[in-house]
């Protein structure tokens, strides 16, 4: 099988043993606290899965700049993104060197880990602006990214973490929220050696589907695992529920017995393009996945990265050797009507627009609303019936 990153083992944070849970627990409620943003919080159930194998915890300020500028931390291990604990304020856990991370996405805000702290350090705007660009592209504050890592305040905690909750995802998704250990250990007892991963935030249509069916056929693998994102998203997208059902309608449908795993994990959407496929590629690996699909604008957001530089980065940014996974390239997939079946566009040279049975976002959700099913070429019917349901329902 294959290794996590940088470690012969997977090491999640997470405290499985119960009496030193329980103790833990005990001893953090009279620590000194602080509330910690959601996405910090989605970094902590990461590592409290094993999903961030070898990270012990939060990261320095120069850690994370080493982690922004080359994708290394300052002992030369590789992480593609910073990994920070960011508050406004720290006037309550100034002198602490033990404190509780309490989680800000589940009512009345209950522990979700506690940190050793080594250190406690302010970001210049400079730090700040360097790690911003080099992430995300960009500093436009438009930018759901930017904004987002940008608002969380200025001070950086650092330190060891043991976590303690996986937040609302274990409680919200208890039939998809998986940890990379327990992915890894489904992997095992179902015999599988080559695995697929397939990203994603949205239902999967027809081309999705395909897609996974091509890059399994493509490296003779034994199974894909669709791996959804259960965090927090952008406004408009569609609740995890319902993709949730959407996806599963279509692997009992489409796909053969035993060559589908429907998994979720709790991480907060960076919008980074290219940097975040490289995060997404490495806790793949983590899970046990021995390649993974990377389409075009992979973890994009408007217009700020171009078609396939979330594969490019792979070849000319990423320290060589740092990753063991394969990358699957894809490009835009759709139903070719001169074909009479689903294809990659680059396969279809000979093709013009007309010859693809193309739907923007917006015109699906348009005839969702109104009860009418995309074209089957598009969207499965079985799946289009559970979205129409929900866009339906929105309108009542």
């Amino acid at each position: 099988m294959i290794k996590p990153v940088g470690s012969d083992v997977l090491q999640p944070l997470f405290v499985y043993d119960t009496d030193e849970h329980h103790e833990l627990l005990h001893e953090a409620e009279a620590m000194p606290s602080v509330i910690v943003s959601s996405q910090a919080a989605g970094n902590a159930v990461m590592m409290g899965g094993g999903y961030f194998t070898p990270l012990k915890g939060f990261m320095t300020v120069g850690d994370a700049m080493g982690c922004a500028e080359n994708m290394k931390m300052s002992d030369g291990s590789f992480f593609p993104v910073p990994v920070l604990c960011l508050l406004e304020d720290v006037d309550d856990i100034r002198g602490a060197k033990r404190i509780a991370l309490r989680d800000p996405n589940v009512e009345g805000n209950p522990i979700l880990a506690v940190m050793d702290v080594n250190t406690i350090e302010e970001i210049n705007d400079t730090q700040m602006q360097v790690m911003t660009e080099r992430v995300y592209g960009t500093l436009d504050m438009e930018h759901p990214g930017v904004n987002t890592f940008n608002s969380q305040g200025r001070f950086a905690v650092s330190g060891p973490i043991k976590v303690l909750s996986f937040s609302y995802f274990q409680n919200d998704f208890p039939d998809t929220f998986r940890t990379a250990v327990e992915i890894r250990n489904e992997i095992q007892e179902r015999g599988w050696k080559t695995i697929v991963s397939f990203q994603t935030r949205n239902p999967m249509h027809r081309a999705h589907e395909e897609l996974c069916k091509m890059a399994m056929d493509s490296v003779d693998a034994d199974g894909v695992v669709v791996h959804m994102l259960l965090g927090k998203l952008k406004p408009g997208d569609i609740p995890a529920p319902v993709r949730d059902a959407a996806i599963r309608k279509m692997a009992e449908l489409y796909f053969p017995p035993n060559t589908v795993m429907i998994t979720g994990y709790g991480f907060d959407m960076l919008y980074a393009g290219p940097r975040e496929a490289v995060l997404h590629a490495y806790f793949r690996q983590n899970m046990g996945s021995t390649h993974f699909i990377i389409g075009r604008d992979h973890a994009g957001v408007g217009d700020y990265y171009g078609a396939f530089d979330a594969q490019t980065i792979f070849k000319s940014e990423v320290p060589e050797n740092a990753l063991e996974i394969a990358i699957f390239e894809a490009d835009h997939t759709a139903y070719s009507k001169k074909l009479n079946r689903v294809v990659m566009m680059r396969d279809a040279p000979d093709h013009t627009k007309e010859d693809f049975v193309l739907l923007s976002g917006t015109k699906v959700r348009e005839m969702l609303g109104q009860g009418i099913a995309p074209p089957p070429e598009f969207s499965r019917p079985e799946v289009a019936e559970i979205l129409m349901n929900y866009y339906q329902s929105l309108g009542k």
